[in-house]
């Protein structure tokens, strides 16, 4: 606690050793970083559901609050759109440490570690709560949420959650989902207690991301162990269709719609690039490939941009929504393990953690340059950048409408 670690602006050099062990633990690791080891064969996968035709435009989700502009659902993520619950919070980066169980606390200013939390076995992601008013770590291996006050930077008592590998609330704020992903399970559960409210098995493995319909209706989500997408209807917490990915060992992760909530992109690290899906319809996918190990996908500020970081690589493709295209890729000078993380709330710095490497970088979103790489624990994966623009979040490292 309290610890200061010096800011480290070149790459740090790797034993041999050091970096077959952190590699053969990552493989062994549930989830984003997992690999395929103990992936049961490709399974049949029931046939998408075909959209039923409507007379009027759905209405949205009972609870969910109405967006700011029906055309871009992150209208309320512009620089200083700050809720008032989260103005007085102190900016910081959260970053679990999956390998070393431990988060590392990054004071964005100034490129240092402040402070280094125990927590439990294996966090996955540091999950911002629907209310804005806490941090939830994901331990899990450790099968418990640790709760950090984002005011003071202290973790409270773990909350006993089984197989908690990602987390997301749904738009209304009721309930919260927990992503179990060996459990084979989506999770609802109540937002502040955690008790579990409705169970939904799944026959796909490695449930991990998801993201949610303009209306709330729905979302989908992405299994990377069986190469599938799920639909799930949102207010009856049902698996309505599911689909299997046209790629032969397909790991899909990261979703995210696009700003007119029509599309949805699903980052895929064996595919090397992003699937593009229409979420209505839940048709074939088509592939926009990106870079090796394409993992995760964030929206710059003004809406017009998506970040996607391709972990295999050491890059960072840039997606323009207007345009329907790439339009840039950035290299991390001397390579790296970009992964997870979130965008600051001024919209001028991309973090990301560097699963392979112990680090996370900072990446001027203008000019793709490498601004700062920090060296934290082990393993570090799904980051949080805190607080954010935005009413409420939909969870996962920051998802805010």
């Amino acid at each position: 606690m309290g610890r200061v670690t010096t800011l480290r602006l070149t790459r740090r050099s790797k034993g041999l050793l050091a970096a077959t062990a952190l590699l053969a633990a990552a493989v062994a690791l549930p989830g984003c970083g997992g690999g395929a080891e103990g992936r049961p064969e490709a399974r049949g996968s029931r046939a998408a559901a075909a959209p039923v035709p409507r007379k009027t435009a759905p209405a949205g989700l009972p609870g969910m609050p109405p967006l700011l502009d029906p055309t871009d659902i992150y209208a309320a993520d512009r620089p200083g759109m700050l809720s008032p619950v989260v103005k007085g919070f102190p900016s910081r980066v959260y970053v679990p440490n999956t390998l070393s169980g431990t988060v590392s606390v990054i004071d964005p200013r100034t490129y240092r570690v402040v402070d280094t939390l125990r927590v439990g076995a294996q966090p996955q992601h540091v999950v911002p709560s629907w209310d804005l008013k806490t941090l939830w770590v994901n331990n899990n291996r450790g099968h418990t949420l640790t709760p950090i006050d984002p005011a003071t930077g202290t973790r409270g008592k773990d909350v006993d959650v089984h197989d908690p590998y990602n987390l997301y609330f749904t738009p209304n704020g009721r309930y919260a989902i927990v992503m179990a992903s060996l459990d084979r399970e989506l999770v609802f559960r109540d937002p502040h207690t955690m008790e579990r409210r409705h169970t939904e098995p799944v026959t796909s493995y490695g449930v991990n991301h998801a993201d949610f319909s303009a209306d709330g209706r729905y979302f989908i989500v992405s299994c990377e162990f069986s190469g599938e997408l799920l639909k799930v209807d949102t207010e009856r917490m049902k698996v309505v269709a599911q689909r299997k990915l046209p790629f032969r060992g397909a790991m899909p992760q990261d979703v995210k719609a696009s700003p007119d909530g029509r599309t949805f992109y699903v980052a895929d690290m064996m595919a090397h690039g992003v699937w593009i899906l229409d979420g209505d319809s839940f048709g074939t996918p088509r592939l926009l490939p990106t870079g090796k190990g394409a993992h995760g996908l964030y929206v710059s500020r003004d809406s017009k941009e998506m970040y996607i970081p391709n972990r295999g690589e050491g890059s960072i493709s840039v997606f323009d929504f207007t345009r329907k295209r790439l339009t840039k890729k950035w290299r991390l000078p001397d390579g790296g393990s970009p992964d997870m993380g979130g965008v600051s709330a001024d919209g001028k710095v991309l973090w990301l953690s560097g699963r392979y490497d112990s680090e996370v970088y900072a990446i001027d979103t203008t000019t793709g340059r490498q601004l700062a790489r920090i060296p934290v624990g082990g393993g570090p994966h799904g980051l949080a950048v805190y607080p954010q623009p935005g009413r409420y979040s939909l969870g996962h490292t920051g998802v805010f409408r």
